[in-house]
């Protein structure tokens, strides 16, 4: 007879499933125990440093002025017969511009040369008299008291006969002022009197005739920026041209540049307390009158040279706590940071004055990826077409606002006067900005506008000052800071709020 035997739980042979229960508890024990896989090194791009002589350029909102403005006034009261010239065109030395009716002068003259004739005549007959009595008082037949009148009536003839050559000088003379001629080549003005009206010293004033060549460049250097330049030149960080000699180019205010340079004629030693700033002055050839007075330009300023310099692109520098600072990659391949200390504007670069030598590897791309001895991996630096095809000065115009090709769009921030500080709706317009960068929008350009009255050297300090603003905020908002791009400041079209805002745009 079978029977049957209950075996106890725990001497019961292992089934399938607690079998692959137990494989995967073991397998999951081991994956915790095992080390996770080491993150790939950071991937920068890395500038080497080099040290050398760069010319630069100082660029400044300049107006134009003639060379000789002469203005042209009637020198005698009369009424205006006719404008003889055109306004506005080219006048020569010596043409005729006006003519003032010359009757009454002319009546004048008549009337000088008969006087003139007549005292001639008087002293014709005073000097027959005075010849019959010399002979006839020598012989005593006639008194001295005769001789005496006789001589005296002579004398009296002899000047009033002179005095009628110089009235008659003198007619002449003001009816020759009646035919009005310039005394220079030069352009010419609008009339301000009418034909037919009567002209006296009140309202003498005809027109202007300004010299066009050569033709005057007038610009200010603020009081701030004329110490930095003399610290700089103390310190070796900024060498001069000799005596000064700086060559002068102009650019028109459609961005063409003018076919003549200048030299620098005038330096006012008098510092001007309502505008802060010194007055400087450029001579330029003219020949072809393109240049006209009172015009905005821009000068621009060569021969001035920083001696062993350090360039680094803009967007390799980056602001901390404590200013600012590069990323740098040292000897064993671990970045460190750098603090330095930064200088003008170079294109796309800074100046470095301080904080970097020769041969030190900067990082220029990839910077937000690296903390402290984070080892790297490296590849050289290629500077865009765009960014090498650019000229060296201190402030390179960028494209005007709003006129930037290819950009997704643009963004105006807006600063109160004298201010460069962001306030609440700024930073919203910064951090969408920024989210956007992040999101996949290319790059970014940060353009401030400067004022064109007043102190201007000082509205392009401002300017900046509100542009670098706006470019730590998109970082701190977690922009990269390597497609961040600060433009120079351009001159705003108007005052008021044109003049204190920055344009952030976004490119494709």
């Amino acid at each position: 007879m079978t029977s049957l035997r209950f075996v106890p739980a725990s001497r019961r042979p292992p089934t399938i499933g607690a079998l692959a229960v137990s494989l995967i508890f073991v397998a999951a024990c081991g994956k915790q125990n095992q080390a996770p896989p080491p993150r790939p090194p950071a991937e920068v791009s890395v500038l080497t440093v080099e040290v050398k002589d760069v010319p630069i350029t100082a660029e400044y909102v300049a107006q134009t002025q003639s060379s000789q403005a002469v203005n042209i006034q009637a020198r005698v009261s009369g009424f205006l017969d006719k404008r003889v010239y055109t306004e506005g065109s080219v006048v020569k030395a010596g043409q005729v511009l006006f003519q003032m009716d010359q009757k009454p002068f002319q009546a004048q003259v008549d009337a000088a040369k008969a006087a003139m004739q007549r005292n001639q005549a008087a002293l014709g007959v005073a000097k027959a008299n005075l010849d019959r009595t010399k002979p006839l008082a020598e012989a005593e037949a006639l008194s001295q008291k005769d001789l005496d009148d006789a001589q005296g009536q002579y004398d009296q003839a002899a000047a009033a006969v002179e005095q009628s050559k110089a009235q008659l000088q003198e007619a002449n003379l003001n009816l020759s002022y009646t035919t009005i001629t310039s005394p220079v080549t030069g352009v010419s003005s609008y009339a301000a009197i009418a034909d037919g009206t009567y002209v006296n010293p009140q309202n003498a004033q005809l027109t202007t005739v300004s010299v066009l060549s050569p033709m005057w460049v007038n610009f200010s250097v603020s009081e701030n920026e004329m110490g930095r330049i003399r610290d700089e030149v103390k310190k070796g960080l900024l060498v001069l041209p000799p005596g000064n000699s700086f060559t002068v180019e102009v650019e028109l205010v459609d961005g063409t540049q003018f076919p003549s340079t200048g030299k620098i004629t005038f330096a006012d030693p008098s510092y001007n307390s309502q505008t802060g700033t010194f007055l400087i002055r450029a001579s330029v050839d003219n020949p072809q009158g393109l240049l006209r007075p009172n015009q905005y330009v821009r000068a621009r300023l060569r021969g001035a040279t920083r001696p062993k310099a350090i360039l680094i692109p803009q967007r390799a520098v980056q602001q901390g706590a404590k200013g600012h600072f590069v990323w740098v990659i040292n000897k064993q391949g671990e970045a460190e940071q750098r603090p330095v200390s930064v200088g003008d504007w170079y294109a796309d670069s800074w100046f470095i004055f301080q904080g970097l030598n020769a041969g030190d590897r900067v990082v220029v791309d990839g910077g937000q990826r690296l903390a402290p001895g984070t080892v790297a991996t490296v590849k050289p630096y290629v500077p865009s077409e765009s960014a090498s095809a650019r000229g060296g000065g201190l402030a390179t115009p960028a494209t005007p606002v709003g006129a930037a090709a290819q950009t997704s769009g643009g963004s105006i921030v807006q600063f109160a006067s004298g201010n460069a500080t962001l306030d609440a709706a700024a930073l919203q317009v910064v951090q969408k900005i920024a989210d956007a960068v992040k999101n996949g929008v290319g790059t970014v350009t940060v353009i401030a506008s400067a004022e064109r009255s007043g102190n201007v050297a000082a509205n392009s300090e401002l300017a900046k000052r509100r542009a670098a603003t706006v470019r730590d905020a998109l970082i701190k908002a977690g922009a990269p800071a390597e497609r961040i791009r600060l433009g120079a400041p351009v001159e705003a079209s108007g005052a008021g709020a044109e003049a204190q805002r920055v344009e952030i745009i976004t490119g494709l």
